[in-house]
């Protein structure tokens, strides 16, 4: 399914600072999308949307903190940057350790909110980026035969072809055939580049 295009999720229970942000920001050329509390974001929010969510610290109901946690349960990777007028240390360090972007004091001028919001979409197309050669790199991976990732496997760990060919009980001109397919299919030219393709594949499954 195709991503949408990113957005600047405003949410702020107090609607004067709702809709000067929110105007402020579509006049310097951003998508936003403000919203009076965290709930109606989460119902609005799906698995395809891309963009940073702009949350006040202290609202009713569902708090900034527990939108946040909220959004990590689901699996939903959006930047996040608090604001607050009244913005205490415990938040802050509990914010920042669960994956906070920034903190901001309200209220924001309009270049630090600026700055901020360019930071976070900035972060969203490295991640996009990220992802998407992840995909290629697992697309690329499974057209190896089973035999083949194995022996890539081994060779990853520091094996020869002969240690290697024990290991399988495969004949050494055998592994060293699916060796050269493998690296050939990979674009890759020594161990090291092959050890650090598994490692990306691994950490990313």
């Amino acid at each position: 399914m195709k991503a949408t295009p990113s957005s600047v999720f405003v949410v702020d229970d107090d609607p004067i600072a709702l809709c000067g942000m929110t105007t402020m920001l579509r006049a310097a050329g951003y998508q936003v999308e403000p919203f009076s509390e965290a709930a109606a974001l989460l119902a609005r929010l799906q698995s395809t949307d891309r963009g940073c969510v702009l949350v006040d610290l202290v609202m009713p109901k569902v708090s900034g903190l527990d939108l946040q946690k909220r959004l990590v349960d689901r699996g939903l990777n959006l930047p996040i940057v608090f604001m607050s007028g009244r913005p205490d240390v415990s938040a802050v360090v509990a914010a920042i350790k669960h994956g906070a972007l920034d903190f901001l004091c309200k209220p924001v001028p309009e270049a630090v909110l600026r700055a901020a919001v360019d930071l976070a979409l900035k972060k969203v197309a490295h991640n996009d980026r990220d992802q998407e050669m992840t995909e290629q790199l697992r697309a690329v991976w499974s057209s190896l035969t089973p035999a083949e990732q194995a022996v890539c496997r081994l060779s990853a760990q520091g094996l020869l072809n002969k240690q290697i060919a024990a290991e399988l009980g495969s004949a050494i001109s055998t592994v060293h055939a699916q060796r050269v397919r493998a690296f050939k299919k990979l674009a890759i030219s020594n161990v090291s580049e092959l050890a650090l393709l598994i490692a990306k594949l691994d950490n990313n499954h």
